[in-house]
């Protein structure tokens, strides 16, 4: 029986830990929610880690973080805040039925933390591991992202608990992602006396979305979807004012560049309309080269486990940006992220923390 095979972890004590954060809600910018969701985190890190987690304050809430002494050597990442509003637990209470958990935040990303934490209560020696769990990673990291880079480039490897792509793979690249706001100003009039004497907002911004939409190029990966427009107050008002959301998501530093710059030059195609351009690609893209070697110690350890690419962005996308080796999606096996079906089989629990176990391991040893 190697080492990795002979970890023993608790299913049903890290089902008690996952019940214990799940019932805590913690939407993301509700700053006393996430303050007890963050002393619930640091409470099972004590618990089952021994040592003080310490809570450092921010704008976005609490941010949790715990060290095992000696010289960094990896940053395991993850965060607490969840999408869900409060309320969401009376309608979808934590449950274990049909080898699945449910509740809000199963996946993503409470059950990675817990598998993270078990995996390293089997460690007997914890030295140079440290644990980073935000409180605004759903909300873009703002407030976190300066002390994940801190952190990352101190540790030299990082491994991000968010929770795994299908069938269990591993993420070994993530897009760029971010949000641009086109915000269109132009002058209402009547719509039946007199249509000509206004500026039309909603037909600018119909122009505007058609000259966005063209900048994507699925191709090499880089896709520009507006997501959300407003116009108008009245059936017969000119529409004064407009807004388009559009989420970006790119593969490469360069065409996060050429994006950044087709957005701040858009220009307005009726005369007197103004358009103005807000937000940007806020996190970088994650390069697969960032997480190869911290993969292939991953399936040595772990033989069979599968990697792939994802559009989806995560604090890994910092780390790895930084050059610093980052390996993502080694939480919770499951599904349904931000979704009613969330969910995580729990089957696989037992293996993810024994995985946790021996990278870091590895890490500590090289």
């Amino acid at each position: 029986m190697t080492m990795y095979e002979a970890v023993d972890v608790s299913v049903d004590a890290m089902l008690a830990d996952l019940r214990t954060l799940v019932e805590i809600e913690s939407p993301s910018r509700d700053l006393d929610a996430l303050r007890t969701s963050a002393e619930a985190v640091a409470g099972v890190i004590e618990n089952r880690l021994g040592g003080r987690a310490v809570l450092v304050e921010s704008e976005a809430g609490p941010h949790v973080r715990w060290s095992g002494g000696g010289d960094p050597k990896v940053l395991i990442l993850g965060h607490h805040d969840t999408v869900f509003p409060l309320g969401t637990l009376e309608r979808r209470p934590f449950r274990v039925e049909d080898g699945h958990a449910t509740g809000p935040g199963v996946f993503d990303m409470l059950g990675g933390l817990v598998q993270a934490v078990h995996g390293l209560a089997s460690l007997d020696d914890r030295s140079g591991v440290e644990i980073l769990v935000t409180a605004d990673e759903e909300v873009g990291s703002r407030s976190s992202r300066a002390l994940i880079e801190e952190r990352a480039l101190a540790c030299g490897a990082v491994l991000v608990f968010e929770g795994a792509a299908d069938g269990g793979a591993l993420k070994t690249g993530r897009k760029g992602c971010g949000t641009f706001q086109v915000v269109i100003k132009g002058r209402a009039s009547h719509a039946g006396l007199e249509p000509a004497a206004g500026v039309n907002a909603l037909v600018e911004a119909a122009h505007q979305v058609l000259d966005i939409a063209a900048l994507a190029r699925p191709g090499i990966g880089t896709t520009v979807t507006p997501t959300v427009a407003s116009a108008g107050t009245l059936d017969n008002v000119v529409p004064a004012a407009a807004t388009v959301i559009v989420d970006v998501r790119v593969e490469s530093a360069d065409e996060k560049e050429r994006i950044e710059s087709a957005f701040a030059a858009l220009a307005p195609h009726l005369d007197e309309a103004q358009v103005t351009v807000t937000g940007g690609i806020g996190r970088p893209p994650m390069p697969e080269s960032a997480s190869a070697g911290l993969f292939a110690l991953a399936q040595r350890l772990l033989p069979g486990i599968e990697a792939t690419a994802v559009g989806g962005g995560s604090d890994g996308n910092f780390t790895a940006a930084l050059g610093v080796p980052t390996l993502d999606g080694l939480g919770a096996v499951g599904g349904g992220a931000h979704a009613d079906h969330e969910y995580l089989v729990v089957d696989t629990m037992a293996e993810r923390a024994r995985l946790v176990t021996g990278l870091v391991k590895a890490l500590q040893e090289a």
